[in-house]
């Protein structure tokens, strides 16, 4: 009877999500859990050190300091999310909450993202962040036959093929380099590691473009 009790408790558990090795593993295999748990820590963090991050330091000083205590914290394992529509809704704002807080500038400021960007001088980097930390790692796997680059690329034999699945089908952790390419000539570019490195991390391209006065 105790061995059932603890099998159910274990069981709903699982369905309920787990931390393993510091990020959050959900059965459904989505990131959206771990993406709110690290933005929640990352914000903790910048309050523990808001006098330093809203002090009258320089601009940029104060910019290297957010990306280096906060993001990293935020961006903890992020080159093994496959990010969602929702996802990309949720860094978007966590980014922007960051500038905001650090120029001191409220909600009800009714100050827009585009002029927040102005005045800090940057531009909209924390997605293209993730996707040059993903085209590191991927590339890295790529370039090895493990059983990482198996599970990556979901090849699993002997496996019964669904027909008739409705709905859009689940975005993959390759997808956002599909896009751009095949997958066997990503296959061929990642061989050659500066190439890759040229095209996936400088080359990658930011995620919204500078905006000019």
């Amino acid at each position: 009877m105790n061995d059932l009790f603890v099998a159910k408790t274990v069981d709903a558990d699982f369905r309920a999500g787990f931390k393993y090795l510091g990020s959050i593993l959900t059965n459904d295999g989505r990131c959206t859990c771990e993406i709110k748990s690290r933005i929640a820590m990352a914000r903790a963090a910048f309050n523990k050190k808001r006098a330093l991050f809203t002090s009258t330091m320089d601009l940029e000083m104060r910019k290297k300091l957010v990306k280096c205590y906060i993001w990293s914290i935020a961006l903890y394992g992020a080159e093994t999310w496959t990010l969602r529509t929702v996802d990309q809704k949720h860094l978007g704002s966590f980014e922007m909450w960051c500038w905001r807080r650090m120029e001191k500038i409220s909600w009800t400021d009714h100050v827009r993202n585009e002029e927040v960007l102005l005045r800090v001088k940057v531009q909209r980097n924390i997605l293209h962040e993730i996707r040059k930390r993903k085209a590191n790692w991927i590339g890295h796997i790529l370039r090895r036959n493990c059983l990482r680059q198996r599970a990556i690329e979901g090849k699993i034999e002997g496996g019964i093929e669904e027909t008739g699945r409705r709905g859009r089908r689940r975005r993959k952790l390759l997808d956002d380099f599909k896009e751009r390419r095949g997958y066997s000539q990503l296959k061929e570019e990642a061989v050659n590691r500066t190439g890759w490195r040229a095209r996936f991390g400088r080359g990658f391209g930011p995620v919204v473009r500078q905006t000019t006065e």
